[in-house]
């Protein structure tokens, strides 16, 4: 695979992120969680497909947006009303995101 390194920080980040995610109270478990999870997996998937296609630069953007939508769902949950993920669990998984990100933008250069 190409672009492994990118792939196995998204793996790495999703199962952080599933461990988080078992912390949440059980309905947003099973709501948010749920949004989350489904978004983690769908990048996992972009990347994959992204290594496999010619005409990588719209699926780079989807990713993209994708890690915009996560990030988004983590900050509502370590929201002080909310209080699903504590402050520390939240800057980890955001780092997470923010070197993916990083890479994708390296990765997206290259594809030009």
């Amino acid at each position: 695979m190409d672009n492994l390194k990118i792939w196995q920080k998204t793996y790495d980040m999703i199962k952080y992120g599933n461990q988080c995610i078992i912390q949440f109270p059980k309905a947003e478990r099973y709501a948010l969680g749920s949004e989350i999870k489904q978004s983690m997996y769908k990048i996992l998937r972009l990347i994959v497909v992204a290594n496999k296609s010619r005409n990588k630069k719209p699926i780079l953007y989807e990713i993209d947006v994708e890690l915009d939508v996560i990030r988004t769902f983590i900050r509502l949950a370590a929201d002080k009303d909310m209080k699903y993920l504590p402050l520390r669990k939240y800057e980890n998984w955001g780092k997470m995101l923010n070197e993916i990100g990083k890479m994708l933008g390296g990765w997206m250069k290259t594809t030009q």
